[in-house]
C-alpha cells in the first residue's frame, strides 16, 4: 500500500541572523524535500526571533523527518506542526494585476466584491487589486481573473498560527 501525500503548514522560531534562513532551505534542498509555500519575518525584536512560516508535502514519514531534522538545527528554537496540532489560522496575500476595458472591466470588479479584494491601482485599463484569505480563495481569484485579462499576480505565502490561547 502506497503512503499518502499529506500537505503540512510548519512554524519554526529561529533566530534573527544571517544564514538561517539559508540552512533551513539546505535542509529541504539537500534532502530533496520541496517547499510550497515560504514566508519569514522578525517577530520578537528585543529577542532577535524570526517565525519562518512554510508549507510541504510528503508522505507522514517524510514530514516526521523535516520536523525532526528542523527542530536539530542550531539557531531554531521551536517547531510546530499547525497541520497536526489542532485548528489553525491561514492566510495569504495577493497582488493581482487585471487589463480589461468595458465588460470585462465590469466583471472583473464584480469578482473583486464577491472576493472582498480592494482595488490598490487603478488605471483606464488596468486595476491592481489587494486579496487576503485563504491559498484556495487566492487561487480560485487568480483563476478567475486569468479569463478576464490577468496580467501578473504576486503572493506572500501562506502565514499561519494555532487557534486558542497557545502560541509558541
Amino acid at each position: 500500500m502506497e503512503e499518502k501525500i499529506e500537505k503540512h503548514t510548519i512554524a519554526v522560531l529561529v533566530d534573527n541572523e544571517p544564514g538561517v534562513l539559508a540552512r533551513v532551505i539546505g535542509l529541504f534542498s539537500g534532502r530533496g524535500y520541496n517547499i510550497e509555500s515560504l514566508t519569514v519575518a522578525e517577530v520578537n525584536n528585543a529577542d532577535h526571533l524570526s517565525r519562518i512560516t512554510l508549507v510541504t508535502s510528503g508522505t507522514r514519514m517524510v514530514v516526521e523527518q523535516i520536523k525532526a531534522q528542523l527542530d536539530r538545527l542550531v539557531p531554531v528554537h521551536k517547531v510546530h506542526d499547525l497541520t497536526d496540532e489542532g485548528p489553525s489560522v491561514e492566510r495569504e496575500l495577493a497582488l493581482v494585476k487585471v487589463a480589461g476595458t468595458g465588460e470585462r472591466r465590469i466583471e472583473a470588479l464584480r469578482l473583486a466584491d464577491i472576493f472582498k479584494a480592494k482595488v490598490v491601482d487603478a488605471t483606464l485599463t488596468s486595476f491592481v487589486f489587494e486579496l487576503t484569505g485563504t491559498t484556495a480563495e487566492v487561487d480560485d481569484f487568480v483563476g478567475l481573473m486569468a479569463q478576464l485579462g490577468l496580467v501578473e499576480a504576486s503572493r506572500t505565502g501562506v502565514v499561519a498560527m494555532s487557534k486558542g490561547a497557545t502560541g509558541f
